[in-house]
């Protein structure tokens, strides 16, 4: 079964004798499944966002994962649902072009959830795309114990073989123990149970993708636009806490970006103006919070993520604003970049 097999470090050729490789890998599964946190982890760095509700991602956000015999480019993308509205249309095809354009693409499967629908569905469409490599990575291993993750991998191994699909390796991982391993001060250089296995990940993944130079410089770990990003941290920080009904409901839209004028070289600001978009004005209180006090905590969250990913501080100035029903609406869908 997949990645079973045990490697030993003397039966691997030596970095020097291997050729470099580089290409895309790109996580799929239902929503909520741990690919962006699974991104996060391999990158060492947050690249895509993260939210405890299901379909927060939705713009294809490139990791890049540096090793000094290949470089691996993660394209982090929406999770593939059924449909009820024009933007779960688009999400859906952003998801399916994508698997047609990567070199190896990782099947996510919570280790504490049964293998449902949803994961069915996925794995239906996946049987159809015949050349690329396949990898089942069952995540959220440190949710379940030792014979509920057996249990899964059995099951994620019976999938493959009822569907037709030959998958290249069935790995399990933690993520984010990973994360937690690479912060904890007793763990320098990100080791622990967690780091380690999602360093086997990248291990696993590599051998799949063509011999070829790096496609990216050495110190970029993602190719999205800086506008692009602020506004998922600023859409990350207004997600949380909010009621169930919000989320698809968000978007955020970056109007500029500029360098304020008068400013000593040694001591820069950054002035951000943006919309927080809603489809119905009774949607409005619930993202501004009595007296402002939730809109307020929201720029505070996200400028502190902004001034970390950009280096520099920030004036955020924030303004919410009704589109109607903009998720069914086509012109309002392009204007909010869909």
């Amino acid at each position: 079964m997949g990645a079973m097999s045990v490697r030993t470090p003397s039966s691997e050729p030596s970095e020097a004798t291997r050729p470099h490789r580089a290409g895309f890998a790109c996580f799929v599964g239902r929503p909520n499944a741990g690919k962006s946190t699974l991104t996060n982890a391999l990158v060492g760095q947050k690249v895509a966002i993260t939210s405890n509700r299901p379909q927060t991602t939705r713009h294809t956000v490139r990791g890049i994962v540096h090793r000094p015999d290949a470089q691996l480019i993660l394209v982090d993308t929406p999770g593939l649902h059924k449909p009820r509205t024009l933007l779960g249309e688009r999400l859906n095809d952003v998801v399916r072009t994508t698997w047609a354009e990567v070199d190896v693409i990782g099947f996510c499967l919570p280790a504490d959830q049964k293998i449902g629908p949803g994961d069915r569905f996925i794995a239906k469409e996946l049987a159809g795309i015949k050349k690329t490599p396949k990898v089942a990575i069952v995540t959220k291993t440190d949710l379940v114990d030792g014979k509920a993750l057996a249990e899964q991998l059995i099951a994620v191994d019976q999938l493959g073989k009822e569907l037709g699909i030959e998958w290249a390796e069935i790995i399990p991982v933690s993520a984010t123990a990973a994360e937690e391993a690479g912060r904890s001060p007793s763990n320098k250089g990100g080791g622990g149970r967690g780091a380690g296995q999602v360093d086997l990940l990248a291990d696993l993944l590599v051998p799949l993708l063509p011999e070829g130079p790096a496609l990216y410089p050495e110190g970029d770990l993602t190719d999205e636009p800086e506008q692009v990003m602020v506004a998922e941290l600023i859409r990350e920080a207004a997600l949380e806490g909010v009621r169930d009904e919000l989320p698809h409901s968000i978007a955020v839209v970056v109007e500029e970006m500029l360098p304020r004028e008068d400013r000593p070289a040694d001591k820069p600001l950054l002035d951000i103006h943006a919309f927080v978009y809603i489809e119905r004005p009774s949607q409005k209180g619930i993202i501004i919070g009595p007296k402002g006090k939730r809109l307020k905590d929201v720029g505070i969250k996200s400028r502190k993520q902004i001034e970390a990913l950009l280096g520099t501080p920030v004036f955020l100035d924030l303004h919410v604003k009704v589109a109607k029903d903009w998720q069914r609406d086509p012109r309002q869908l392009r204007k909010l970049g869909f």
